[in-house]
């Protein structure tokens, strides 16, 4: 089970936003408008699962909600200990 984080759906949406940067300065996606949150999670994070900036999670939990938690950690380290998402 995975423990909740604090402010995990706005770290998910911050995630998604330096994500979405970090693979169009990468040069390998460019995101629509339309592009669903789904497919932008899973993109994001099999790019940095790649890019070997994030652990892998076993196949049998590959899903939606374990992707976006290992998105909420890993955007959790990036931002400064004293970003409002963090208090």
């Amino acid at each position: 089970m995975l423990k909740k984080i604090k402010n995990e759906n706005q770290l998910v949406k911050e995630a998604i936003r330096v994500g979405i940067i970090y693979a169009e300065k990468r040069g390998v996606a460019k995101f629509e408008a339309t592009d669903s949150a789904h497919d932008k999670i899973e993109y994001i994070y099999r790019l940095l699962v790649h890019d070997k900036l994030l652990q892998p999670l076993p196949k049998q939990h590959e899903d939606e909600r374990n992707m976006k938690h290992k998105l909420a950690l890993w955007i959790s380290r990036q931002l400064p200990e004293d970003h409002e998402l963090l208090q």
